[in-house]
Formats: C-alpha cells, sequence, structure tokens
C-alpha cells in the first residue's frame, strides 16, 4: 500500500506521529543517561512548547534555541531553562534578553569581545549575572574561537565584566552530516570532543571555570560514544529525523514527520503530481557524505522512490511503477530531506497516533528568527 491512511486530512499538511516521537526522545535521553551527560535538545527543528515540555519531561534538563524569539516563545510556553547557542547582538534583542531573564533561567553563547561588553552594558544595574558560554569552532568553520589563544583572551574580557559569568564552552560539529561514511562521522565527531576537551582544560588551568562542556549534532550523537569530560550534549533533529538522519542510521523508520500530499495529475505515462512543493517541502539537498540525499524528499511507503522536482506548488514523481499503482485523488506521505526548515513552513502540525489522528499543535515558533 502506498497511500496514507490520512485520507481525510488537508494537503499539504504536516504530519508527526507521536510514537514514533517518544521512541526517539528516549533513545537519546537513554544515550544521555549512560554517558552521565545532561541532554539539552536543541527545539530549532520542531518549534513547539508542547514537544519541548515533553522532552523536559523524559528527562532534559532544558532546551537550546537558535534565536531569541525562540526563546521568548519557549519560555511563553513553561520552559524555564533555556540557552540561546548564538550571537545575541543588537540593542533591541538586548533589552529583550534582559527582560526575558526576568521570568526564566537563560544562557547566551559568545565568541568575541564586542558582544561581551555589549552583554555587559545590557545587564548593568540588572541585578543579575548573565551566564555564558564561549562557542568553540571545531570543524564547522562558522562562528566560534579556533585557537586556545583566542579563547583565553575571550575568557579573560568576560573576567572582568561586571554583569556575565563564564560557565564553559560549547561547540556545533555540524561538519559531520558531510562525513564520507559512518566510520568517519565518528572519527570526527570524537576529534571534536577531544578539542573541546582540550580547550576546557586549557581554561581550567589558567584559573577559569568551565563547568559546562556541550556538544551537539544530531548525526554524530546518533553514532558516537561521549567522552569522559563531556558534560551536555545538543541534538536538535533527532526528535523527527529525516532523509539525511535515516541515510546514518540506515533506517526510514524512525522517521516521525512526514508532508501529506494528494496527487493532483497523472499526465504522462511517468510522472506523477502532488501538490506539495518548495512551499511545502523546500528544495533542501544534502550533496555528498553520510547524510546524503537523493532527490527533494522519499516517499514513505517506498523510500526509494524519490521527489524528483519541485516548483512552488508541484512535486514531480517520475516512476512509472508509482504512476500506475496512484490515482488522482490519493495521498502519500512524503519525508522530507532536512525536516528543520520544512517545520518552520507550517502554522500547525497534526499529531497521529496508532493510525489515527490524535490532535494538532501549533508550530508557536514558526517564524520566529529574530
Amino acid at each position: 500500500m502506498l497511500t496514507s491512511p490520512f485520507c481525510a486530512v488537508d494537503t499539504p499538511s504536516l504530519l508527526l506521529d507521536l510514537d514514533i516521537i517518544r521512541a526517539n526522545l528516549q533513545e537519546m535521553q537513554d544515550k544521555a543517561d549512560t554517558f552521565k551527560v545532561s541532554l539539552r535538545p536543541h527545539t530549532k527543528t520542531h518549534k513547539i512548547p508542547e514537544l519541548a515540555i515533553m522532552q523536559i519531561q523524559t528527562g532534559a534538563r532544558g532546551i537550546t534555541v537558535a534565536k531569541l524569539a525562540e526563546a521568548e516563545v519557549m519560555a511563553e510556553g513553561g520552559v524555564d531553562d533555556i540557552f540561546i547557542a548564538n550571537q545575541v547582538v543588537g540593542a533591541s534583542k538586548l533589552s529583550r534578553l534582559r527582560k526575558l531573564t526576568e521570568s526564566c533561567h537563560v544562557l547566551v553563547g559568545i565568541d568575541n569581545r564586542e558582544q561581551v561588553e555589549a552583554l555587559d552594558a545590557a545587564f548593568c544595574g540588572s541585578g543579575r549575572t548573565l551566564p555564558v558560554l564561549i562557542e568553540v569552532e571545531v570543524g564547522e568553520n562558522r562562528c566560534g574561537v579556533s585557537s586556545m589563544e583566542q579563547l583565553l583572551a575571550l575568557a579573560g574580557i568576560v573576567a572582568t565584566a561586571d554583569n556575565l559569568h563564564l560557565q564553559g564552552i560549547f561547540c556545533h560539529e555540524g561538519h559531520t552530516y558531510g562525513s564520507a561514511d559512518e566510520g568517519a562521522l565518528v572519527d570526527e565527531a570524537i576529534a571534536a570532543q577531544q578539542k573541546m576537551l582540550e580547550f576546557a582544560a586549557g581554561l581550567r588551568e589558567s584559573g577559569y571555570e568551565c563547568e559546562t562542556v556541550s556538544v551537539g549534532s544530531t548525526p554524530s550523537l546518533l553514532l558516537a560514544d561521549i567522552l569522559p569530560g563531556i558534560t551536555e550534549i545538543r541534538p536538535g533533529t533527532y526528535i523527527f529525523r529525516d532523509v539525511g538522519q535515516a541515510g546514518v542510521t540506515r533506517t526510514f523508520s524512525r522517521c516521525a514527520a512526514t508532508v501529506l500530499a494528494t496527487v493532483i495529475s497523472r499526465p504522462t505515462p511517468e510522472r506523477v503530481v502532488i501538490d506539495a512543493g518548495a512551499k511545502a517541502l523546500t528544495m533542501q539537498k544534502r550533496q555528498g557524505g553520510v547524510c546524503n540525499t537523493d532527490g527533494l524528499g522519499a516517499l514513505k511507503t517506498a523510500p526509494e522512490i524519490r521527489l524528483s522536482r519541485v516548483f512552488d506548488e508541484h512535486g514531480i514523481f517520475l516512476s512509472q511503477a508509482l504512476r500506475s499503482a496512484l490515482s488522482v485523488g490519493d495521498k502519500v506521505e512524503i519525508i522530507p530531506n532536512h525536516i528543520c526548515p520544512v517545520v518552520n513552513l507550517y502554522d500547525k502540525a497534526v499529531v497521529v497516533s496508532g493510525g489515527q489522528v490524535s490532535g494538532y499543535w501549533s508550530i508557536a515558533g514558526r517564524g520566529k528568527i529574530t
């Protein structure tokens, strides 16, 4: 059976399988418990406060967000321990950050002098000390200090700030998405952890505190062990997974999020057109490496069949077998290549469990990118 059982749901819709979500949450929590580290999941993947609360109830110590606006949404939803794993810059954002710390515990990522000085000034007179984590560059070539000299210099600047407290360091080993194979992924993940441990030791030897040594990336945490001395992990995509993560685990059975679409045309012997295109699935691909994605999405019931093209409102399968098996009006589910930006396209998610629709969640963090 290639069609979806959720024929009464209008399309395109984002479906979230609650049973798979619970299994994914428990698996990662079990790993954190086994290696005796804290789990602080990254909620930019799902943007849903109810799921953040579920992660905490499963055992997470708090959450991670990408943007200040996401933190505000999560705080309104009842989350009271939030790490903003990004550089918060600009007067308006700093004012909002100060207000946010009145209602919940907030940590912020830093990597430069200008940001530290602005944060210190913003919290002057607040009566609160803001905990910060220095971001370390471990291979993705994005933000973060790259050398011990940079790390110690920035730690020294934080030490002179009246309103900041250096709690530790963090990294994002996102380059593991492009690792050549599973073995290379594990090697690169371990190398990232080793660099973090070296930097943590350098801080402590220089007289600075380093309570938190935090790493995060779903592919690396699905496969690699966690070295002693790492204190926290921050996976995000693990909650839903997607085509890229299926490349790491070699199974699509743990993909909890799909886009439901309707077959609207079969204009040639091999072409099947659905009503979900770039505005429902994005056009993202991962090219090369263990998370490589062929096509623009995988058919849930036959993931070897991939979406060939997307237009704004149309998706195209090119498959004679699929064309013969489907009729106009049939509904199918597509596993997205990269679930994080797909979630951000929807106002709500349809929650399913045991083959039935069980409710709806508002994607409260949708569009919260400031």
